[in-house]
């Protein structure tokens, strides 16, 4: 499998997850960036175990600060 299959791949499961369990929030594009910023940088630490990646993707997700817009 090369490199960008396995990104593919994790990315795919990680989307999956974050879509059916209704935690994808804001932007998509956005959303997509972080998850695969987040792969990426593992991946260039030399992981490539599929199921840690994306497991890693969606936890630095759900845990990511979300910036609330309000009115002052």
């Amino acid at each position: 499998m090369t490199d960008l299959q396995l990104r593919a791949q994790c990315f795919e499961i990680a989307w999956r997850y974050l879509d059916q369990s209704g935690l994808l929030t804001g932007e998509h594009k956005d959303s997509a960036r972080f998850i695969l910023n987040k792969i990426d940088r593992m991946m260039l630490r030399g992981e490539r175990r599929r199921l840690l990646l994306s497991n890693a993707a969606i936890d630095a997700y759900r845990l990511r600060p979300v910036l609330v817009s309000g009115s002052a």
